[in-house]
C-alpha cells in the first residue's frame, strides 16, 4: 500500500532550481502584498478577467468547451447552461467563486473535498458529484494513429477513501509543523492526488481547483488575479508530460516528484510576473492608446487582441481594438491573418 508522510520531505535536499523559484516567488508575493495594501480597488477589474480564464481553460484543458461570449455570460451569471458541457462549466464557476470568498475557512479534509466535487458537478443529471469513484479509472493517452493506451493505472476504488484521509491528513501535519515551504508541498499533493484519481470524472479540475484553494491558504493570492488555469492550458502538453514523469514508480513509493513541483513554481512564477506587467498600467491611469503601446512592447513575438485585454483589463475590448488599429496604421505594429487567427506582431 502507498504510503503518504510528508515529514520526510523536510529532510530532502532541493535542487537549486527548485530553491531559485521559490525564493523568486516569496520576492514576488512580498511586492503583491504592498500593492494590494495601497490600491486594493484598482484589481477588482483583475478578479473578474481571472475567474473567466480560470473557469474557460481548466475546462478546455478536459476538452469542456464552448464559445468565449457563452462562458463570460455564464461567469456573469446571465444566462443559463444550455448543455451538459456548459453544466460543468457552470459548476467550475461555482467552485472557484466559494473558493474565492471563503478560502480561510475551507480546510483541506476529505469532506470538504467531496463537498467541492458535489457543487462541481450540481448543474449535472449525473450522481457522480461528492462520491469517490465506483470503478476503476485509467489514465489514457490518443497516439497520433487514434488508438490509445494506458500512462498510468490509479488506486483502485477500494483503496481510494482511506487513501485519501491518509493524503490530507500527512498534508495538514506537514503545514502544521512548519519545516517545508507551502510552495513545495502543494505541488507535491496534488501529484499524489492525482495518481489516487479518487473520483469517476473531475479529477484534473479538482485537482487546479485545490492548487487554487491551497495557493490561498498559504497566503499566495497571485490566482485571484491573474488565470494559473490559462497559464496551464497554455502549456498543456508540457503539464501532461511532467505529471507522467512524476507518476512513474507512483505505487511503489520510488517516484520522482520534482518535473511536477518545477513546473507549478514555474506557472505560478510566470503569474506573479504577469500581474506585476497588469498592475503597473492598471495603477498608471494612461489613455487606452498608451496603455495598449506599452502592453504591446511587453510582448515578444506575436500576440492576440486577447492578450492585450488581459494586460490592459481597465478598457474595454472596442478601446483596444481601436488601439490596435491606430498602432498599425501608425506602422508600430503588423496584423495577420484574419477573423479567430488574427495576430499582431511589433515592428521593432
Amino acid at each position: 500500500m502507498r504510503e503518504f508522510d510528508y515529514s520526510k520531505l523536510s529532510t530532502l535536499r532541493w535542487d537549486a532550481e527548485i530553491l531559485s523559484l521559490v525564493a523568486k516567488i516569496h520576492e514576488c508575493k512580498g511586492r503583491q502584498e504592498m500593492f494590494l495594501s495601497q490600491k486594493p480597488a484598482a484589481l477588482d477589474k483583475l478578479v473578474e478577467i481571472a475567474k473567466i480564464q480560470s473557469t474557460e481553460a481548466s475546462n478546455k484543458i478536459e476538452g469542456i468547451i464552448t464559445t468565449s461570449a457563452r462562458v463570460k455570460q455564464l461567469c456573469e451569471e446571465k444566462t443559463a447552461p444550455r448543455n451538459r458541457d456548459e453544466e460543468e462549466i457552470t459548476g467550475y464557476r461555482d467552485v472557484l467563486s466559494t473558493i474565492h470568498e471563503n478560502y480561510e475557512y475551507i480546510p483541506l479534509t476529505v469532506n470538504y473535498i467531496l463537498q467541492l466535487h458535489q457543487i462541481l458537478y450540481r448543474y449535472s443529471g449525473r450522481s457522480i458529484g461528492g462520491r469517490f469513484k465506483n470503478a476503476q479509472n485509467y489514465i489514457s493517452e490518443t497516439r497520433a494513429d487514434g488508438s490509445s493506451f494506458t500512462r498510468f493505472t490509479p488506486l483502485e476504488p477500494f483503496e481510494t477513501p482511506d487513501a485519501m484521509e491518509r493524503l490530507c491528513t500527512t498534508y495538514q501535519k506537514a503545514v502544521d509543523d512548519d519545516r517545508v515551504d507551502p510552495l513545495l508541498l502543494i505541488p507535491i499533493f496534488i501529484n499524489d492526488f492525482l495518481c489516487i484519481h479518487p473520483f469517476n470524472d473531475g479529477n484534473g479540475r479538482m485537482s487546479r481547483l485545490l492548487t487554487t484553494l491551497l495557493l490561498y491558504r498559504s497566503g499566495y493570492a497571485v490566482g485571484r488575479y491573474v488565470s494559473l488555469e490559462s497559464k496551464i492550458e497554455r502549456t498543456k502538453e508540457v503539464y501532461y508530460d511532467v505529471l507522467l514523469a512524476a507518476s512513474q514508480g507512483w505505487h511503489e513509493d520510488s517516484n520522482d516528484p520534482m518535473p511536477f513541483v518545477k513546473y507549478i513554481l514555474g506557472t505560478v512564477l510566470a503569474a506573479y510576473r504577469d500581474f506585476e506587467d497588469r498592475v503597473t498600467l492598471v495603477d498608471e491611469k494612461l489613455p487606452a492608446l498608451e496603455q495598449v503601446r506599452r502592453a504591446a512592447q511587453k510582448k515578444v513575438g506575436k500576440f492576440t487582441k486577447s492578450e492585450m485585454m488581459e494586460l490592459c483589463p481597465a478598457i474595454s475590448r472596442a478601446s483596444v481594438e481601436n488601439s490596435l488599429k491606430k498602432l498599425v496604421d501608425a506602422g508600430e505594429l503588423t496584423r495577420h491573418g484574419t477573423g479567430r487567427t488574427t495576430f499582431y506582431t511589433r515592428n521593432g
